[in-house]
Formats: structure tokens, C-alpha cells, sequence
């Protein structure tokens, strides 16, 4: 039974499942309420893979304490996060995470503290942080349990009880604070995200079943650490193999005795001998040129798991030749959402491709990675997404390179910025340069919409093609060639010299070379050119500049 004064680590390990589950269960519910009527409504989606991060990391850990297991959270959410809703996220946790250091298990008013710290992180992480989004969720609802704890003593299904209901509250004046929502007819999906996140929290205070639980959004829509071996890969290498797993289900009758005769075992084919544990389970580390010889003796006393093996000489010859390596200057990343696109980043020298887009933004994770293997001084980030701007900068602020993000918006815009580059500028004078190029790019897009909505004078039926101009939609209409050329009419002016059309994997070529006649035909100042994007549920990316 839950302690209703007193929080223990495996019961909230058991909240953030529950939060994790329910998230998960409502993720296309919350994807519903994304502002505009396109297919990109990814706040579920990026949420609930930050919580699926976050939930593997503590489930992984035997922390006992609170401190201990919130460190885990913090760490797993971070490093999953994706788009600005699961970075946010993350953020929330880290406070959360800080404000209970050292703690073994806490009371309502430290869990409350550790709220409003979690939201006060979360609003340093954003440049300019908004109101009416799950920043707001999560700064009132920690401002109004640490009210009434004030008033006066308070248990957690409680505290609970008032999270959610303030929750629920300030959601939907969401729909009030941002013009957006308020001509879409939503409240905020991440901080709708959050509330479903809390609600399983409560159903373990409460004693409810997730799978039973039913969460009304009618109203929505209008662990143990493990032993770090530092190789001295600088010396002479004796043994070549760095050998690492468990014995787990050991034998009936595997004695400590036992565990220190197999220990010796191995002391005499390696060195840098570990083996630690219990009859329980053993954790084994060594290195050996016979790594079969140790799991033979390992196989004696149970089962194996989490068998790792690394040759440690070719380890050495991948540091020789990274040291031989001298860094270049400058290196680029490109977030790409399509094939097509993929082959134009590569033609124009960037570094490192990043897979991703509107339905699928990559991870905090998936930036380190790109980073890390290019050896630049400098490194420019192209997001090509307003939704990973924010992942991308994190990931700035974390490196011990020398990485500028570039907030460019979309992969038009990502081009434009890579013709401009020149090596021989300065990191101030590329940026400069690079975004300046960015910003003049006007884009256009097509594709259909996901819902039936009203937008101004448009009345959008779900399946209809709709265009959006630089972000707003402003056309509906049958075809998406018709869309296109709609758009250019609102785009396109006298001083423009270039068109250019990217095609999506859903739209054939030669309709895509007819509507390029036709744009030379009504524009004759104008280059056109087409080229393939390959990018999903957008049927065509058109480029003024």
C-alpha cells in the first residue's frame, strides 16, 4: 500500500511507468492537437519517446533512493528527448532531478519543490520562452501545490488531486494565452502531454489500474553504477580481449567460496580481474587473449548475459590513426527528411546527415552521434525544423566542440544556407552569412490535411490538399499542382530570379515537370528547377528566392 505522507524510490519508479504508459496509450490523442491541420502533429509522439527513454534508463538502475533514481530519469529523458516538447520534458526532469539530490525518500512538500524547480529549469532551457505552452502547464501547477502547501500540511493523494486539477485548469486557458490555439480551437498538446503524464502518477498514489484509466480530453479540441574501465591504451597491451558480462541463475550450491576459486581461474589467463557480486548474481570483468577459456569457466557456475567483448589492440590502432588526424577547420550537419534531399546536402559538402522531419524528429542522442564524428574545430547545425531548433541547441551547450546552430526551418532554407558557407570566413562571418541566406528564403508547401478545421475563410474538409506560405495556410483547394501554383501567386514578386520545386516520394515526376512549365509559363524572369526531396506527406517544398 502507497504511504500517503511518505515517497519512496520504487514507488515513484512505478508513477513514471504508469506516467510513461498512459502517455503512450493517448500519444495519437495528443498528436490530434497539433495547431495547424497537418500530418507533422508529433507532441505525442516526441513525448512519449522521451518518457520510453527515460522509463528504459530507471528501469535499468536498482537505485533504492530517490535521489539515485530521479538521476537515472533525468539522464534517460535527456538523452531521448526529441522535438522541443521532449526536450522541454527533459528539462522538467533535470530540475526535478537536482531539487532531490541525496534524497531517500521524500515528502509532498519536497516533491512539490522539486516541481517548481523542474519548471524553473525548464524556462531557463528556452530562449524566449511562451506563454500558453507546457512551460505554463508546469509553472502553475507548481505554483498552486506549493500554495496550499503553505496553508498547511497536505498527503499526496492530495497533492495529487491538486496537480491535476490546476493542471486541467490552466490547459484549457491555453487556448486563451497563444492566437494560435485560439483560431484552431485546441489547448496545448504538450501541456496536455504533461497532464496525462501526471494522471498516471496519481493512479498509482490512488491504487488505480493505467489499462482501466480514462482521461477526459472531450474538451481539448472546440540502479547500480557500472564498473568504468579506463584502458591504458598508451602502454604495451599484454592481453588483447576487454571482457565484460554477468553470471546470472547461478547453479544450486555456487558458494562464495566458489566465486573466489573461479575468480583465481581467471587471474591466471588475464589481468585487470573484476569479479564482484554474490550467488545471486556476479559481474565479470578482465582482459585475456583467451576470452573463450573465461566464459568456459563462467558457464560452471550459470548462466551468461550482457556479454561484451572488445579488442583492445584495434582500439589502439583506431587511436593512433585519430590522433594522426589533424581536425579541419569546419564541418556541417544537416537534418534531411527524404532521400532526395539527402544526395543535394552530400553534393554540397556537408558532413554529416541526420535523418529526420515532421513526423520524426531525431533525439538529443542522434545530434551527440553526428557531432562527435565529424573532427572539426567548428561545426554548423542545420535543424531544418523549428521543432529540433531547441534539441540542436542543447546539444551546442553540452559539446566540448565548438558548434553553431543555424535556426534555419526547413531543408529550403538548410540549402540556401550551405551555398552561402565559405571556408575561408571566420565561424562569426560564416554564421552571419549563412543565416542571412537562410532567412531570405520564402518557402511554400503542399500537402493534405489530417482533420477537418476552419482556418480565416477556409473551411478544411480531412483529405483536402492545402498549401501553407512560409508556415501559415493560406490555400485549399483539389490538386496539389493547383496548390502549388496558388502559393507561388501569394510568394513569388518582381524581384524574384529563382523558383525551385523538391518533389516528394508521393508525387510522380513528370507531374512534377509539368508544374514546373507552368511556373515558367506564368513567371518567365524566374529560373525554375526541380529536383527530387524524396521527403514524406508533403507532396512538393517550393523555394523563392
Amino acid at each position: 500500500m502507497v504511504d500517503k505522507h511518505l515517497l519512496d524510490a520504487n514507488t515513484l519508479r512505478e508513477m513514471v511507468n504508469a506516467g510513461a504508459a498512459l502517455l503512450e496509450k493517448n500519444r495519437e490523442a495528443v498528436n490530434a492537437l497539433n495547431v495547424f491541420p497537418v500530418p507533422d502533429g508529433d507532441t505525442g509522439t516526441n513525448m512519449s519517446m522521451t518518457m520510453m527513454s527515460a522509463v528504459r534508463e530507471i528501469n535499468s538502475k536498482d537505485s533504492t533512493s530517490i535521489g539515485g533514481l530521479t538521476e537515472a530519469l533525468s539522464k534517460g529523458a535527456l538523452r531521448g528527448a526529441r522535438g522541443n516538447s521532449g526536450v522541454i520534458l527533459s528539462q522538467l526532469y533535470r530540475g526535478f532531478s537536482k531539487a532531490l539530490t541525496d534524497k531517500e525518500t521524500i515528502t509532498p512538500a519536497e516533491f512539490a519543490a522539486a516541481l517548481k524547480a523542474g519548471a524553473d529549469t525548464a524556462y531557463k532551457a528556452v530562449m524566449k520562452p511562451k506563454e500558453g505552452t507546457i512551460l505554463t502547464v508546469a509553472r502553475v501547477i507548481a505554483e498552486d501545490v506549493t500554495r496550499q502547501i503553505e496553508m498547511g500540511p497536505l498527503d499526496f493523494p492530495g497533492l495529487m488531486n491538486i496537480m491535476l486539477t490546476s493542471g486541467e485548469s490552466i490547459l484549457k486557458r491555453t487556448q486563451e494565452m497563444l492566437p494560435a490555439l485560439t483560431q484552431a480551437g485546441v489547448v496545448d498538446a504538450g501541456g496536455r502531454g504533461l497532464l496525462l503524464i501526471y494522471a498516471g502518477y496519481a493512479a498509482v498514489i490512488n491504487g488505480e489500474q493505467v489499462d482501466d484509466l480514462l482521461v477526459d480530453m472531450s474538451g481539448d479540441a472546440s540502479a547500480e553504477q557500472e564498473f568504468q574501465d579506463e584502458h591504458d591504451l598508451l602502454g604495451e597491451i599484454t592481453y588483447a580481449y576487454c571482457t565484460e558480462f554477468f553470471v546470472q541463475q547461478l547453479r544450486p550450491g555456487v558458494s562464495d567460496s566458489d566465486i573466489a576459486s573461479f575468480r583465481r581461474k581467471l587471474a591466471r589467463i588475464g589481468d585487470s580481474v573484476l569479479v564482484v557480486g554474490d550467488p545471486s548474481l556476479v559481474k565479470v570483468h578482465l582482459h585475456t587473449n583467451d576470452p573463450g577459456k573465461a566464459l568456459q569457466h563462467a558457464l560452471m557456475l550459470g548462466e551468461l548475459n550482457g556479454l561484451k567483448i572488445d579488442n583492445m589492440l584495434q582500439q589502439r590502432r583506431d587511436l593512433d590513426a585519430k590522433k594522426q588526424q589533424e581536425p579541419k577547420e569546419y564541418g556541417i550537419i544537416a537534418v534531411s527528411q527524404g532521400d532526395g534531399f539527402d544526395d543535394i546536402f552530400r553534393d554540397l559538402g556537408v558532413d554529416g546527415i541526420v535523418p529526420g522531419g515532421q513526423t520524426m524528429n531525431p533525439s538529443i542522442e542522434d545530434l551527440e552521434k553526428a557531432v562527435a564524428a565529424i573532427n572539426a574545430k567548428c561545426i554548423f547545425i542545420l535543424p531544418n525544423n523549428g521543432n529540433i531548433t531547441l534539441a540542436a541547441q542543447q546539444v551546442a551547450e553540452m559539446s566540448e566542440k565548438h558548434v553553431i546552430v543555424l535556426p534555419t526551418k526547413n531543408v529550403a532554407m538548410g540549402i540556401a544556407a550551405v551555398v552561402a558557407f565559405q571556408p575561408e570566413e571566420t565561424p562569426e562571418e560564416n554564421s552571419k552569412r549563412m543565416d542571412e541566406a537562410a532567412q531570405k528564403v520564402r518557402t511554400g508547401m503542399v500537402t493534405f490535411a489530417v482533420r477537418d478545421t476552419n482556418l480565416d475563410e477556409l473551411k478544411i474538409k480531412e483529405g483536402s490538399i492545402i498549401g501553407l506560405n512560409n508556415g501559415q495556410v493560406t490555400v485549399n483547394c483539389d490538386t496539389a499542382e493547383e496548390a502549388a501554383v496558388l502559393l507561388m501567386k501569394e510568394i513569388v514578386n518582381e524581384d524574384d530570379g529563382l523558383i525551385t520545386v523538391y518533389y516528394g516520394d508521393q508525387t510522380r515526376e513528370e507531374d512534377a515537370r509539368a508544374l514546373r512549365d507552368q511556373l515558367e509559363g506564368l513567371y518567365p524572369d524566374c529560373d525554375v528547377e526541380v529536383h527530387r526531396g524524396g521527403q514524406q506527406l508533403y507532396f512538393y517544398l517550393l523555394s523563392v528566392e
